[in-house]
């Protein structure tokens, strides 16, 4: 068994992030256990990060939970980090994470060793209650497509 992806026990650290305006529906999303992409509701375009309107056409998106299979399309390997909670999370691993129809997100792996990672590979989300009032989103290999956790 190699390096292990892990999250430290204390996130309370993470910078604070912007939790209002478009985000807001995004983040509670989160606290209940629930990835939300935004869905055009006049072209059908998806789209994240949420937007006030659609990127393509204008028009105001609706929201949607996404339970769709995700996949990994590409990542880097962080070894070095000076701050916390960064640098207890060493090695972790940034991710783009493919959602389907022409969406992707950035994120992190998590709880799996280094040399399980692979491109193409089938993950799903784990929501991490950082500190009060902020859950935040990584990813994980798909237990029900063989990865292991």
């Amino acid at each position: 068994m190699g390096e292990r992806i892990r999250l430290p026990d204390d996130l309370s650290e993470l910078p604070e992030v912007e939790t209002t305006g478009e985000w807001k529906v995004y983040w509670e999303g989160l606290q209940c256990g629930e990835v939300r992409l935004q869905q055009c509701s006049s072209c059908g375009h998806k789209q994240f990060y949420p937007r006030f309107m659609c990127k393509l056409c204008a028009a105001e998106p609706e929201w949607l939970v996404f339970d769709g299979e995700a996949t990994l399309y590409t990542y880097s390997v962080i070894r070095r980090h000076l701050q916390s909670p960064y640098r207890d999370m060493l090695p972790y691993v940034v991710a783009m994470v493919d959602l389907g129809d022409g969406v992707r997100m950035m994120s992190n792996l998590i709880n799996c060793d280094l040399e399980e990672i692979n491109i193409g590979m089938a993950l799903e989300p784990v929501f991490v209650d950082a500190r009060d009032e902020l859950t935040v989103l990584y990813w994980q290999p798909s237990v029900s497509k063989g990865g292991k956790t």
